[in-house]
């Protein structure tokens, strides 16, 4: 599959894109904010692109054009405001699913947050983020993209555990950006991903078999 990942130079989306260009079965293009972040992707012998999600969506359909799947890792980071959050976390990931559609797209898999479908059960302090999570992964769902959304637990810098609990039986815990960033790979062709949502954690069980069996 012909990938692109929006959202390259964040944290998950760097890992998405190295486990990518790993890929025997995939090729990736990179899309990022930055020109200096083009020309670093690109000097690693990566494709990249420059794309500014408060943009055109016509520019993004035509760079989407071609492609088979979507990744979208993107966000507007811990240190903005909660209008950054909207133009990005939930505009910006909109016009993605339009454009996707506009070019013919089908795959789309979008990184949300843990229980962002239950307003009861948002941290009060970031309550902007759930906002914008919460009705991407609604207009996502009525679109008409295959979708899969992911939904992490709080996000650690550690070493990947390769162990992941999926769905009803995440209960809130931490799961490590490596792992998120493998599941997300590992959902692309997994059909017990296609058209669903879930909640994921470290937990007991390999990622290729919790996603197989969500």
């Amino acid at each position: 599959m012909k990938v692109i990942v929006v959202g390259a130079n964040g944290q998950i989306g760097k890992q998405v894109v190295e486990k990518l260009q790993d890929h025997s079965d995939h090729t990736v293009t990179a899309v990022v904010r930055k020109q200096e972040q083009v020309n670093d992707f690109k000097e690693k012998g990566i494709e990249a692109v420059l794309l500014d999600l408060e943009g055109k969506v016509d520019l993004l359909t035509e760079a989407f054009t071609g492609a088979d799947a979507i990744i979208f890792a993107a966000g507007s980071g811990g240190h903005t405001g909660p209008d950054k959050t909207l133009l990005i976390d939930l505009d910006g990931a909109v016009k993605t699913m339009e454009a996707a559609e506009d070019a013919g797209v089908e795959r789309y898999i979008l990184v949300s947050a843990y229980d962002a479908d239950k307003r009861e059960n948002w941290n009060a302090e970031m309550r902007p983020y759930y906002v914008a999570k919460h009705y991407a992964d609604r207009m996502l769902e009525q679109s008409k993209l295959n979708y899969t959304i992911v939904r992490p637990g709080g996000l650690i810098n550690e070493k990947a555990l390769g162990k992941v609990t999926v769905g009803v039986d995440a209960e809130p815990s931490t799961i490590t950006r490596e792992d998120v960033a493998e599941i997300l790979v590992a959902s692309l062709e997994e059909s017990g991903t296609y058209q669903k949502s879930f909640n994921v954690v470290n937990g007991t069980r390999s990622i290729k078999e919790a996603i197989k069996n969500i």
